[in-house]
């Protein structure tokens, strides 16, 4: 009988490789004898090719090809990783004649040597129209300068989309009578909160090689999240057949999101299928940081009611937000500020609406939280402005009207909450923290002042009725097993996981179980490694593959054993009689009998959707310390309970929310992105766009509060996404509550700080 490894810490698979420094990601396995690829990229926010001379490019020695919008199909097409129908607009062209950020890709040059692909780039000649540019996105709605006024753009879901008006999304959903209940409200908090973009920063940039295999079809091993949709996307993009194109997926050095975007792939494989030679293209860190797929920038107004007993009455969230020159996860990011802030509290009424325009800057995409991180940051700030203009202390207010276990979440589609102990983690954390020693500020002796805040936020676990997860699990001649996955571990470990679960099912060794993952020939079908997807909706995947296997190991079995399945059990090693266990076959046995004789394959395949995404819930504080002669800033210490059902692996899962955890503190006191006045972006290093180190924080101490979500694997939800939203509301409301200055934007910098208190102090 094999152990159980349910709620272990059993190590990473990969765990050896990763750490010895073996060949495993996407650059380390690219076939010597690759051409190189480098984009020539528009130095203006918005403009119009009117030419573009490429014969001294080529005449340099190396290199093979240069291509331009002149050679590239004209049919549009979008690079969100989004199941099919994507409801984000065809609104692209692999390179097209109008560039509508800094950065927009205008030409690509293919050479034997970086050298040569770099001298090429220089000698490119671009004359540009240049034309008006839209960068405030305040004034991007029904603006007279249209982004994307060409014909062929089209949306292919009703999402309220219309390129006449600078839109890729705009929509509204209420239930209950929001001006009553506003009316009936004894204490209305209504202001407006801004989040600016952020990028992933993940530690291996952009990257894709691609070849062309012995039966004519494209082979593309990329660093992403998703195999399955980049595949639809470059068949969209170059006009072949899907069936024409393989995806691989090596190990991943990092993607917050930022790969769920097809941001590299797709120039490579445009030059490997019109030269026929394997060809690879490496995003530098600048490239990284001006045109990849960053947060979106959001504008969100917040207002909310609550009676004189503080019963919330009403929460009314708009949001705008900035999609940049593409419209990729504009229309779905979006949803989340609000249908991921709204439903942490019971109200009678709620209304949420919001825009999504188009602007002449960076493309954003999908990152870590996915516009819940947003509208939390929003709502969780409004939340404790309502509790300080009653007089209560904003964790009691949060107690009082946190939504709990079998509550109605009508602002989250409805469902019903079914697993929930956020009211445990909300007391742990206070606990912790000590909230009632600490609350609101304290005095140090060095003159440097200390204050706590704390946050609440919920995230999802897949998109229910859309994401698929599925598994296929062998069985190899020697009784082991091999187990297939569409999905991308990308440092999660989720390959991990889903052997953990599959190893209680089948009751065997960790060790037994060889994991394939991410590759579009060999793996079942798998929406990807988003959306806080993989252990809850390829986990129940797993859960049903293994037990169709264990009834065709146990099938087997009987007709070795001459008598019926349900006559037999197995303990992962043996199929034997349940009156009789002496009489017995292994399982090598029935694996060479699988082999020989045999008209029934020993596998099964699964797949697994779910109609509801339950939510993992997680409560954070932060204790900040401010030195005010200086505005510094520093989160000393930082307690977070969470609640993502049943912990599968607790390593796994600490790691998982101390990472989370840290993003969110770069979000809230140091990632910003600039951009000067024509649009460039000036974030576009390490020594600009500053990230979080040690230094810049001190305790993270994560808890969980497990609780058990029946529709679940094991009881299981997601972890992945819940773990960054509290970070930025909590360090703000810590902020105000140590020096009384409310900052309503993000992020909250040393300098913003040191400003504001010599205005208050009139300096």
């Amino acid at each position: 009988m094999s152990k159980s490894y349910m709620g272990s810490r059993t190590r990473k698979k990969d765990w050896e490789a990763l750490t010895t420094g073996q060949p495993v990601y996407t650059d380390d396995i690219a076939p010597v004898g690759c051409l190189v690829v480098k984009l020539l990229r528009s130095p203006h926010a918005h403009a119009r090719i009117q030419s573009i001379r490429t014969d001294l490019a080529m005449k340099v020695p190396g290199v093979v090809a240069v291509y331009t919008w002149e050679d590239v199909p004209q049919e549009r097409f979008t690079l969100a990783g989004q199941t099919y129908p994507e409801p984000s607009a065809y609104d692209r062209l692999i390179l097209d004649r109008e560039v509508r950020f800094v950065g927009d890709p205008v030409a690509i040059v293919a050479a034997e040597t970086e050298e040569a692909a770099d001298k090429a780039l220089r000698l490119i000649k671009v004359q540009y129209e240049l034309l008006p540019a839209v960068l405030d996105y305040h004034t991007a709605k029904d603006n007279e300068t249209l982004i994307h006024p060409e014909e062929n753009w089209h949306c292919l879901c009703p999402v309220g989309a219309d390129n006449h008006r600078n839109l890729a999304a705009s929509g509204s959903c209420e239930e209950g009578d929001v001006e009553k209940a506003f009316a009936e409200s004894k204490w209305v908090v209504e202001e407006t909160y801004h989040t600016k973009a952020c990028q992933q920063a993940m530690m291996e940039t952009f990257r894709t090689w691609c070849q062309m295999d012995a039966y004519g079809r494209l082979t593309v091993v990329s660093s992403t999240q998703i195999v399955f949709h980049v595949r639809r996307i470059l068949s969209n993009a170059l006009g072949i057949p899907k069936s024409r194109i393989r995806v691989v997926k090596p190990r991943i050095g990092g993607g917050f999101g930022a790969k769920q975007t097809s941001v590299s792939e797709i120039y490579p494989a445009f030059v490997t299928l019109k030269t026929g030679r394997p060809s690879k293209i490496i995003f530098s860190r600048y490239e990284s940081q001006i045109a990849s797929s960053p947060r979106h920038e959001m504008e969100l107004r917040v207002k909310i009611g609550a009676d004189e007993a503080g019963n919330l009455k009403a929460i009314e969230v708009y949001t705008l937000s900035n999609t940049g020159a593409y419209a990729e996860h504009g229309p779905t990011t979006v949803g989340l500020s609000g249908h991921k802030s709204i439903p942490l509290y019971r109200s009678e009424a709620f209304r949420f609406s919001y825009d999504v325009v188009y602007t002449n800057q960076m493309s954003a995409g999908a990152y870590r939280g996915y516009g819940a991180t947003q509208g939390i940051f929003a709502v969780e700030s409004a939340i404790d402005e309502l509790a300080h203009k009653m007089g209560v202390d904003p964790a009691a207010l949060r107690m009082q009207n946190m939504v709990r276990q079998g509550d109605r979440m009508p602002a989250y589609y409805g469902e019903i909450s079914l697993s929930n102990t956020m009211d445990q983690c909300l007391q742990k954390v206070k606990e912790a923290i000590g909230w009632e020693e600490k609350y609101p500020r304290r005095v140090m002796p060095d003159g440097h002042i200390r204050g706590v805040g704390l946050s609440l936020d919920m995230q999802g676990s897949g998109i229910s009725g859309v994401d698929v997860g599925s598994v296929t699990l062998r069985v190899s001649d020697d009784g082991g097993y091999t187990m297939l996955l569409g999905c991308a571990d990308m440092g999660t470990g989720c390959d991990t996981i889903l052997a953990q679960m599959a190893a209680d099912m089948l009751n065997c060794p960790i060790e037994s179980i060889a994991v394939l993952s991410g590759d579009t020939d060999a793996s079942p079908y798998d929406s990807g490694s988003y959306a806080s997807s993989t252990t809850y909706i390829t986990g129940m995947a797993c859960v049903k593959c293994c037990k169709e296997l264990t009834g065709k190991i146990l099938s087997y079995g009987a007709e070795m054993l001459s008598c019926q399945p349900e006559e037999v059990e197995f303990d992962g090693e043996y199929v034997f009689k349940t009156e009789d266990p002496a009489q017995k076959v292994s399982l090598r046995e029935i694996s060479y009998k699988a082999e020989s004789g045999s008209g029934k394959a020993l596998e099964a395949t699964a797949s697994h959707y779910s109609p509801t995404s339950p939510p993992p819930y997680m409560v954070g504080a932060a204790e900040v310390d401010i030195d005010p002669e200086t505005g510094k800033l520093q989160v000393v210490q930082y307690e977070a309970a969470v609640d993502c059902g049943t912990v599968v692996n607790e390593n796994l899962a600490r790691v998982q929310a101390e990472g989370g955890i840290l993003q969110g503190i770069g979000m809230a006191t140091m990632e910003d992105v600039i951009y000067d006045q024509k649009g460039r972006d000036m974030s576009n290093s390490f020594m600009q766009y500053r990230l979080p180190t040690k230094e810049d924080f001190g305790k993270i101490h994560v808890q969980f509060c497990p609780s058990y979500e029946p529709s679940g694997p094991f009881g299981a939800k997601s972890i992945g996404e819940v773990v960054i939203n509290t970070p930025s509301p909590a360090i703000a409301n810590a902020v105000y509550n140590a020096i009384g200055i409310r900052f309503r934007e993000l992020p909250i910098t040393a300098e913003k700080i040191l400003l504001a208190l010599n205005e208050k102090d009139g300096k």
